[in-house]
Formats: structure tokens, sequence, C-alpha cells
């Protein structure tokens, strides 16, 4: 089997992932808090506030602690002359050639969370679908996206 890419995304990532995990449990705890007064205002069993708070803690261990560590020790990628290789994956890690002939166009983008800690994602665009190397540095990025696009203009020559 051949060896596993070579680049990892950015410290950083870890780091906005988290970040989102904040997010998303803040979202739980709306929930949780919506159940909790649920307990008490239309008198429902005291059971499902503790449902509740172990959901929310639950969810700051996964979604905020282990998950993000997770993803970040396994996205890797590497551009090749002739494919760019990209691994990711929670539980199942998923690894995925992407032919330079097959590449049609190369986009970054940068959101509010990204630009903050000077990140941005690169989109590799098939005619079947689109690939994302999430959480480079801006500049690492735009360099990749012109790298990209440079070898795939060379292997749409050669063909």
């Amino acid at each position: 089997m051949r060896a596993q890419p070579i680049h990892q995304i950015s410290r950083k990532g870890l780091t906005v992932w988290r970040l989102y995990g904040v997010i998303q449990t803040l979202a739980l705890l709306v929930v949780a808090g919506l159940a909790s007064y649920g307990t008490y205002y239309f008198e429902w069993p005291s059971f499902i506030y503790w449902i509740a708070a172990a959901i929310v803690v639950l969810g700051i261990l996964l979604l905020v602690l282990i998950f993000p560590k997770i993803r970040w020790e396994r996205w890797r990628y590497e551009v090749r002359e002739h494919e760019i290789e990209v691994q990711h994956g929670l539980f199942v890690v998923k690894r995925t050639l992407i032919p330079m002939v097959r590449v049609q166009h190369v986009d970054t983008t940068q959101g509010p969370i990204l630009k903050k800690y000077d990140l941005g994602n690169i989109s590799i665009s098939t005619a079947a679908t689109v690939h994302t190397i999430p959480a480079l540095v801006m500049d690492e990025a735009d360099r990749l996206r012109a790298r990209i696009s440079e070898l795939a203009r060379v292997a749409e020559d050669d063909v």
C-alpha cells in the first residue's frame, strides 16, 4: 500500500474546528435549556433534565475535544504531478486520488472564522464532484491553488 500523503493541514485548523464544536454545543445547550424549562413549566419528569445535561456534557467532550483532534490528525493531502491525494475521516479513513486531467477548476474560500485565523479552504472541482482541502494558511492555499491550476493545464495539454 502507498504511504499516506505527507502534508497536514494547519494546526490553527484544529482551533477552528474546536470553535465550530463550541458553536454546535451552544445549539445543544439551547435545546437542553428548553427541555429543562419543560421539566419545570409543563411538569415533565425530572430525568429529562438529567438527560439534557448529559447530552450537553457529551457534546462538549465529543464536538469540542475529541472529534476535532481525530479529524486534524487524519487529514492529509499531497499534490503530485499527475494526481492529488486527499486523506480524511473520523472513524473510517478515506483516501481519494484525483487525476489532474479531471480537474476543471480550483477555488479558495474563506469565511469569517477562517479569516480571523488567516486560513482558507481549497475546493477542487471535477466533472463528478468537489473535493475540499480545509484549513490551510492563506498564503499556502493561494500557492497550492496556483500550482494545481498549472498542473491541471499541463495535464490537459498532454492529452
